[in-house]
């Protein structure tokens, strides 16, 4: 299983810090992990840029729920790609559909267009996409280097059947990446069902908050998730045996 690609979901700059630290080889920049992942702010998206030497992939999704976006928020969208494309970083990573759950194809073009020559992941919108099969070769056409997916299951480990039919489809036109509930206790097993050859995890865990004078309202709460080095050595470590 030489070769495996580890990719972290970072959702913040110290987790960005946390990943590279750990071995990680490149991360997926984003905000609000707990609702599936948002957007960045331009100051974190910079200061990675600044302080990280690994790849860079940015997640546009200006806010959480479905993936039908509105005109105002495809703006926000392309601006956000152009703004990743300024700063340099690598790819980013989208993802689009329409009222019946199919690829919105146009949209999904134009934001190719748009990161010029960074490359382009679909994110895990592809797992509510009506028809998977022929979602797969309408991203194959449009250009998209990837596609992250959970096998259309709650996390990759159930669904590693439909991700090595996914793999076997795509017969190596475009990367199959397994995420949603990777851990160090799974991983093999997961990548031995799947055959996939890119891994996706936030390898996060609690951040207590370490302020003396703590008070829990609603909405203020003092702790957080955030991507931990340890985890990310051990999701490394398993991946390092297995190249042996």
């Amino acid at each position: 299983m030489a070769g495996i690609l580890l990719e972290i979901a970072a959702n913040s700059i110290e987790s960005a810090l946390a990943a590279e630290a750990g071995g990680a080889d490149r991360i997926e920049l984003c905000n609000n992990l707990e609702q599936g992942g948002t957007t960045p702010s331009h100051g974190t998206i910079a200061i990675a840029r600044e302080r990280l030497r690994m790849p860079i992939h940015v997640l546009i999704r200006p806010r959480h729920g479905d993936f039908l976006y509105t005109g105002a928020e495809r703006e926000v969208m392309l601006y956000d790609i152009e703004h990743c494309a300024r700063l340099g970083c690598d790819a980013v990573v989208v993802g689009a559909l329409n009222s019946e759950a199919r690829v919105d194809t146009e949209f999904c073009r134009a934001m190719c267009a748009a990161a010029g020559k960074m490359s382009v992941t679909f994110h895990r919108a592809f797992d509510l996409c009506a028809v998977p099969e022929q979602s797969l070769e309408e991203l194959i056409a449009l250009g998209f280097a990837r596609i992250l997916s959970s096998g259309l299951a709650d996390n990759a480990q159930t669904g590693h059947a439909q991700l090595a039919s996914l793999v076997a489809l795509a017969d190596k036109r475009i990367s199959i990446m397994a995420g949603a509930g990777i851990r160090p206790d799974n991983l093999a097993a997961v990548l031995a069902a799947s055959g996939v050859k890119e891994i996706h995890a936030s390898a996060s865990g609690p951040h207590l908050g370490t302020m003396h004078h703590k008070r829990k309202l609603h909405g203020l709460a003092p702790d957080f998730l955030e991507t931990q080095t340890r985890i990310v050595r051990a999701l490394r470590q398993v991946l390092d045996q297995l190249d042996c």
